[in-house]
Order: structure tokens, then sequence, then C-alpha cells
């Protein structure tokens, strides 16, 4: 709050408590001429006006009701606030910090994120097999603590932090298996993530599908992590200005050759051959996409040889997405869910994934990924 809001405001509130008390003591003060009868000597529609005292019950609930304010503008931030933090403090991370409605807050969620942890520890962890992660959790929140509190942190730190994460997978995989634990994550799902992934994770255009088993970022316990932790931030460029509207149609044609969805379709061959050449120009599709056209899961890149299509996989679909491009970027849940809960999120996932090998993608994706810049999605598939 700006100085002259907080000024106006405490002035204001001010001259009201001083122009109340005023008038209150004017009147306890004033006392008007009566007759030998108690009376004024007003009388209205024959009612006679005696002067009798306000109740003594009425004065002090008043005088205390002011004192009460008095006190509060001492203990809390309610004269100029931005000069006065009063006397009252809570505890936030571990710190004794003035009282704000802000640090309140933060406050009670640490609060009720104790009960929570514990309970996890204690109910959930330790029924799955999987209480070793208590070690690593403990060491991942202080490598994050640390990361929020530096202005300077140190240059590996990032790079520590996605480590401890990736080491979580084992217990991630035995909480996929914990029918408790499935129970809390699926809650968890359908509060944060079924926005953009429906209520059975099916997904829709634009939003992908959980429970199959085709990734664009990986689909083990470590990647599902990753993406949660981190987010994701997925993006192809638009075509249309580099390879011109005839390049869109022959590449669009060359697509739909390779892919899984082409019956029903009676191809172009010229255009397929012309579209093959410029996919496999070295600074054009295949650079993401992979001589085989799988795709690759460091880029995020989709495999275009199957029919699984997060934008569509039709001809017009096909080229909409080569002539506008496609942006996808799910936030990153690590600020808001906290790594327990992210682990109980990310073993419910990997337990609606199908698990049926597939083919490997043309290279192997990294425990760390970037943080997303704004949201979007919930879980990158």
């Amino acid at each position: 709050m700006t100085f002259f809001w907080s000024s106006w405001i405490t002035i204001l509130s001010i001259m009201c408590w001083a122009g109340i008390l005023g008038v209150l003591l004017m009147v306890l003060k004033y006392k008007p001429e009566v007759e030998e009868d108690g009376t004024t000597g007003h009388t209205y529609d024959g009612i006679q006006e005696y002067d009798k005292p306000l109740p003594k019950w009425w004065l002090v609930i008043f005088f205390g009701s002011i004192i009460w304010a008095v006190a509060y503008w001492i203990f809390f931030p309610a004269i100029f606030p931005s000069k006065w933090e009063g006397l009252a403090t809570v505890e936030v991370d571990g710190e004794t910090v003035p009282w704000t409605s802000k640090n309140e807050l933060y406050s009670e969620l640490e609060s009720n994120n104790k009960v929570f942890t514990d309970n996890f520890e204690q109910n959930i962890l330790a029924k799955a097999d999987a209480s070793g992660a208590t070690a690593t959790l403990a060491t991942l929140a202080d490598m994050q603590a640390t990361m929020r509190r530096s202005d300077n942190p140190p240059a590996d730190l990032q790079t520590q932090i996605d480590q401890k994460v990736a080491e979580l997978a084992p217990y991630v995989e035995k909480l996929s298996k914990n029918p408790n634990a499935l129970k809390v994550g699926s809650r968890l799902f359908l509060q944060n993530c079924a926005v953009c992934h429906g209520s059975n994770a099916k997904g829709a255009l634009g939003y992908p599908n959980l429970t199959d088993n085709d990734w664009l970022y990986g689909g083990e316990a470590s990647h599902i992590l990753t993406t949660l932790h981190n987010g994701r931030v997925g993006g192809m460029a638009a075509w249309r200005d580099q390879i011109g509207e005839d390049g869109v149609r022959a590449v669009s044609e060359y697509v739909l050759s390779i892919s899984g969805n082409q019956q029903g379709y009676d191809l172009d061959q010229t255009k397929v051959a012309q579209g093959e050449v410029i996919f496999n120009e070295p600074t054009n599709c295949v650079l993401c996409h992979g001589d085989d056209a799988k795709g690759m899961i460091s880029t995020g890149a989709p495999n275009l040889t199957d029919d699984i299509w997060l934008y569509g996989g039709d001809r017009e679909s096909i080229r909409d997405t080569i002539r506008y491009g496609r942006a996808g970027v799910m936030p990153e849940w690590e600020t808001k869910l906290g790594n327990e809960r992210i682990m109980l999120l990310a073993a419910y996932v990997y337990s609606l994934s199908d698990r049926t090998p597939q083919p490997a993608k043309a290279q192997p994706v990294s425990a760390a990924a970037p943080k997303a810049a704004t949201p979007e999605t919930a879980v990158a598939n």
C-alpha cells in the first residue's frame, strides 16, 4: 500500500474515532435544566421527557470497544502500515516476522502443511515401504529454501535440486502401487490438473492424454517428477514465412504420408517427395523430429509416425500446425504443491499411464528441465 492510501485511511479512521468519542463525551457532560418532577419540561404528544443517564453496560461496551481499537492499532499495522509494523508477529519459514495478512496466511499454510507432511511420512511412505524418501525430501527442502532466500544462489544449485528430484523416482514407483497414495494423488489431480487434462486424464485438443504410452518429455517416474517440479515450455515455430505456402502443403503431405493416420487420404506423391526434401533440410523439421521423424523427448518434439496427435492429425490440422506453429506451456507446480504432494501426484499419473514398452525416441532426456514462464497445461504427454 502506498503512503498516500496508508495515510488517508489512517487519518480518516482517527477522525471518525475522535468524532464519535467527542459526541459521546459532550452528551455525558451536558446537563439540561429539569423540573421538580425530574422532567425537562418538554412534552411530545402527551409524553414527558426525562433526563436519564446512559446505561452503564452500554457505556462499558462503548468505551471498551474504543480501548480495544487503540490496542489493535498498536499491535497490528493499522496506523500508517507503511511505517508502523505493529507489535504482533508470526512464524514464517522458520523466522519471526511482523504480522501481515500475507504472513499470517503463509504461517497457517506452513502449519497445515506440517500436519500433512507428518501424515505423509507416517501413513503413506512407511506403509508403501518408501520411507527412504524422507532423507531425500529433507535435503531437497533445504536446497529449495536456500534457492528462495539467496539473491545469488550457487550456479550449480538448480542442478543439484534436479538431481535430488530424480532420486525420488524409485519411491514414486512404489507409491504408484499403494492404494492410499493413489487416493490422495487422484484428489490432487482433480483439484489441479483435471481442468486441462480432464477428470479421466485423457486430455483434449492441445492437452496431452496421460493414459497412453506416448510422452513428449518421457513417461518414466523421473521424467514426470521433473515435469511437475519445473514445468515445460514447448513450442513449434511457424514455417510459412520460411518455406512458403507451397512448402507448407508439401511438408504436410509428407508428414501425412509417414503418419499412422494416412488411411482414407489420396496422397499427392509429387508433394510428398517435395515435402520430404524440405523436411530433411538440416535446419528444418529434422532438427527436432529426427531423421526417422520419431521425435526427441529431450526437446519435447512429438513422434510424427504414429496416430497420436496433440493438435489433430488430419491434413488441414497438420497444415495449420506447420503454417502457424504451436505453443504449449505447462506451469511448474513446485511452489504451489510442494515436494510431498508432487510425489503423490506423480505416482497417480504414473499409475494411469500405459507401461507397454514402445520404441525409444531419438535422444534420451536429461533429468533437468527449464522452469516454465507461464501456465497453460498440467502434465506434458
